[in-house]
């Protein structure tokens, strides 16, 4: 499976992880992945208003471009997930894969008493099992 990096962004729309598991992805500096954080955040909540029908979207879900894939993950407490991967990867395999992500941040992160929830994530043992799944 192609992966190429992994964005999670808290309900006000701040960069709290981002890590890249492709080595011929850009690098972007800090100021960049916070512009492009933001950026997700605000195509998100522009597009869960754009349904016909008023209440009955959560906003874009994928984003698709020639040589890449943006998948989004929204979860309850409008947490972002947005994992970046080749077009070619199956819609069930990624959806599958975003719910293993959320799963190991709400037992890695979440369950940590030491972390201060929409602050910056700093866990080695999310890191370390994100890792593992990834590869």
């Amino acid at each position: 499976m192609a992966i190429f990096g992994l964005w999670v962004i808290n309900k006000a729309g701040g960069l709290v992880y981002q890590r890249t598991f492709a080595d011929g992805l850009a690098q972007l500096t800090s100021n960049e992945n916070l512009v492009l954080a933001g950026t997700l955040h605000g195509i998100h909540a522009i597009t869960a208003r754009l349904s016909p029908i008023p209440g009955q979207s959560s906003g874009a879900q994928v984003i698709e471009g020639e040589t890449f894939k943006l998948n989004v993950l929204l979860t309850l407490t409008g947490t972002k997930f947005i994992l970046l991967t080749s077009p070619a990867e199956p819609a069930s395999a990624i959806d599958v894969l975003l719910q293993k992500i959320y799963t190991l941040y709400s037992e890695k992160v979440m369950q940590n008493p030491f972390h201060t929830p929409e602050m910056p994530i700093r866990s080695e043992a999310f890191d370390t099992s994100l890792g593992a799944l990834i590869s």
